[in-house]
């Protein structure tokens, strides 16, 4: 027998709004249990036995676990919250407790962000002993040559203990820099790292000269940034999604 709760934390958790949100659903009597108009947000249910509909929708209990993908856009913080600046929690389609950001981006950088309440996942995918790979899409001041691709992979010197770990850096396209061209050019490339050093990318694209101009992640592990999910935009992750990212974070 599961653990009795009040309706409006059970609606809350389930993703059906903010804890104020959901009351005035259940004092204007947008919510039957048992097919019985409730009015009280403090009601008890058992989330396994009882019947819970909103708005004549069927409520179901969430699992444990979430798990939610962000396209972060440029302008927001990767924390919880903060006194100044928008977070990504704001962009959350949830009013559960203890979500977080696995890992960070900067607030100038956009791109995949995963969400979740999954500390145990969260952790072995940030560990650098799973080697997890996240890549990025980027664009560089300046044209990055073969040798300084090669010093990207081989890892370079960021002003840490140790180099960076072993990268993969693909070059995409090579803009302007010529004799002919008054600027120093631009470099759009992948780069791919198991890392995450404070601001990692930005420093080890200023070690080998090209300092960013823009940047985005676009995977982490198995999961990808898909192409319709526009920035702002967050879903639920799929069940083979997050299938994948816990044995991602096994290895």
């Amino acid at each position: 027998m599961s653990k009795a709760v009040r309706l409006d934390k059970f609606l809350a958790d389930s993703g059906r709004g903010t804890r104020s949100e959901v009351k005035k659903y259940i004092q204007k009597g947008l919510v039957q249990v048992n097919d019985m108009t409730v009015k009280k947000p403090e009601q008890k249910i058992d989330p396994e036995r009882d019947s819970v509909l909103l708005k004549g929708e069927r409520v179901e209990a969430e699992p444990e676990f979430v798990y939610y993908l962000l396209h972060k856009p440029a302008g927001c913080v990767s924390a919880t919250e903060d006194r100044n600046d928008r977070t990504v929690m704001d962009y959350v389609p949830s009013g559960r407790k203890g979500l977080f950001p696995v890992g960070r981006l900067d607030k100038d950088t956009e791109g995949l962000l995963l969400i979740t309440n999954d500390g145990m996942l969260a952790h072995e995918l940030l560990s650098p002993a799973r080697h997890v790979e996240k890549t990025y899409f980027l664009r560089a001041e300046g044209i990055v040559t073969e040798d300084d691709r090669i010093r990207l992979e081989r890892g370079v010197d960021i002003g840490e203990e140790k180099p960076t770990l072993p990268a993969r850096a693909e070059i995409l396209k090579r803009t302007g820099g010529d004799s002919g061209d008054l600027g120093p050019g631009c470099t759009e490339l992948l780069l791919s790292i198991c890392e995450g050093k404070f601001h990692q990318v930005k420093r080890m694209m200023e070690a080998v000269g090209k300092p960013v101009i823009y940047l985005k992640r676009v995977s982490m592990g198995p999961l990808t940034l898909p192409e319709d999910l526009k920035k702002g935009e967050c879903r639920p992750l799929t069940e083979q999604e997050v299938t994948e990212l816990k044995q991602a974070g096994k290895k």
